[in-house]
């Protein structure tokens, strides 16, 4: 029994369309419904509906990525309540439609962020990367927050005003934006807004967060064991604190403090491989294995580190993360299951015919294709010996 070659899909308006994923040799499709505001009720009709598109196109729709936790939640304020409710209600609707399996962050505010979406590589192709001196200008020059030299190392304070003085109108205004971007596909959030959720976020902290994801998980626990469905968490990206923002899924020790607080089978972990990756602790295997019964969804991705802790995307087998070994445990645990563990290529290289085209940040078609196609070769050979 081999693992699930799954794909992200964004919907109909997404340039890779489900004739592509196909061609590409994925088997079923991840994908969310992004039109619907945070927090809003997914109506049963629209899941539906989304199912049927996908499953006319020869494909499954197995992993919802993601339900988003509405901020209320998160800080647990006066309309948390409020939300916890309708996210049951979107939990039911998927249930009743039989997708039992939902991926979905607790990142306060921001999704995952880089600060460069088209990084060049010798080869031409270009990556997603995040450069600590970038993010260090946005935050004292754009964000301007209060205190936020006091949070980076000399060298990188050094750094971040040379490349804020040397960047034109234009660059300064497109780092803005791709750190306040959050999902490429939704709205992105705005410097006040940004500003704000910093400051409420002081006050709960890490511990303050860690207790209301726990509250979350159990708000939710009833519907999901009812309904069959498995939350799976998806680890911060990058795995550090930053902009004064608190992180609760940054390494092992963070997902084992999650899972052993809850133990139950309805909470689960997404293994994604390069957001963990992107910390120079995080042992890749080592963590694969020591929540091994944990993982029900993994993003496959891999990040090349300096001595700074800047990344960018690389290779798929071609970096920092050992994937050998990583596909290894996969392996080994798929094979315990009765269900397959479904895995996607997570991000991939704006290269070939895709660079003359306007893509998705980190989800081209081609790029991508190359990474499901190098993943599915190296998990083909590996079984062979296992």
């Amino acid at each position: 029994m081999s693992l699930i070659q799954s794909w992200r899909w964004f919907g109909p308006n997404d340039p890779v369309s489900l004739q592509d994923i196909r061609q590409a040799g994925a088997s079923d499709v991840v994908s969310a419904l992004h039109h619907i505001a945070h927090g809003e009720v997914w109506p049963l009709h629209e899941i539906l509906e989304r199912k049927k598109i996908i499953e006319d196109a020869g494909l499954k729709w197995s992993v919802v990525e993601s339900v988003p936790v509405h901020e209320s939640i998160k800080t647990r304020d006066t309309k948390c309540e409020q939300y916890l409710d309708n996210y049951r209600k979107t939990l039911e609707h998927l249930g009743e439609a039989g997708i039992g399996l939902v991926c979905y962050n607790f990142m306060p505010v921001l999704d995952w962020t880089r600060t460069q979406l088209e990084k060049q590589l010798p080869s031409g192709a270009k990556a997603l990367a995040f450069d600590w001196a970038d993010l260090a200008a946005f935050d004292l020059f754009v964000l301007n927050r209060e205190g936020a030299e006091k949070e980076y190392p000399t060298n990188i304070l050094e750094d971040a005003r040379k490349s804020w003085d040397s960047m034109s109108a234009e660059k300064k205004q497109e780092l803005s934006e791709i750190v306040l971007m959050g999902v490429p596909t939704e709205k992105s959030m705005t410097l006040e807004g940004l500003s704000a959720s910093i400051r409420r976020y002081q006050s709960i902290g890490k511990k303050g967060l860690r207790d209301n994801l726990l509250y979350f998980l159990r708000s939710i626990q009833s519907t999901c064991e009812r309904r069959g469905i498995t939350m799976t968490l998806h680890p911060d990206d990058p795995p550090y604190a930053i902009l004064g923002l608190p992180r609760i899924a940054s390494g092992l020790e963070d997902l084992e403090f999650i899972t052993d607080a809850i133990p139950d089978p309805f909470n689960g972990v997404c293994l994604c491989t390069g957001s963990l990756g992107g910390r120079k602790d995080n042992d890749l295997p080592a963590i694969t294995a020591a929540i091994a019964d944990r993982i029900h969804f993994v993003h496959l991705r891999n990040v090349r580190k300096d001595l700074h802790g800047n990344f960018h995307e690389s290779d798929h087998l071609d970096g920092d993360v050992d994937m050998v070994q990583v596909m290894k445990i996969l392996i080994r645990i798929n094979k315990t299951r009765k269900k397959s563990i479904p895995f996607r290529p997570d991000h991939g290289h704006q290269m070939l015919d895709d660079l003359k085209k306007q893509t998705i940040p980190g989800y081209s078609a081609i790029g991508r294709l190359r990474g499901l196609a190098e993943l599915r070769g190296l998990e083909m050979a590996l079984e062979r010996y296992i």
